[in-house]
């Protein structure tokens, strides 16, 4: 992996899209701030919902916006060859198995985004 696939990349993705989210604006007409979660859509909780709801589609959605599972690391066995899996292994899992709910490496994290959708 390297370029946009790079471990400083996805953190440094991961810093801004926390920044973005942290936006508001002043709305005049409505006489208050304005945030994401005012204008997101958040197809699992459309009436009333939570930044965290709103569907933001990132490849840190599969590490659910998390910077300490895209720092995960952990030793896998298969009974032939004992080695260390990381985000690289998950990432792969996920894009081929996008719905599921706890990948097949040692790290057994979910594919599933922060707000619940694949």
């Amino acid at each position: 992996f390297s370029g946009v696939l790079a471990a400083d990349v996805l953190r440094a993705l991961l810093e801004l899209q926390e920044r973005l989210a942290a936006v508001t604006a002043w709305v005049p007409e409505e006489g208050r701030e304005v945030t994401l979660r005012d204008v997101c859509y958040a197809p699992l909780n459309p009436a009333a919902p939570r930044l965290e709801d709103c569907c933001v589609n990132s490849v840190t959605q599969y590490f659910q916006n998390n910077g300490t599972r895209l720092a995960m690391t952990a030793t896998q066995d298969d009974g032939k060859v004992t080695g260390t899996v990381d985000w690289r292994d998950h990432l792969i899992y996920c894009v081929n198995s996008p719905l599921s709910f706890k990948d097949i490496t040692a790290l057994e994290l979910s594919c599933m985004a922060e707000y619940g959708g694949p």
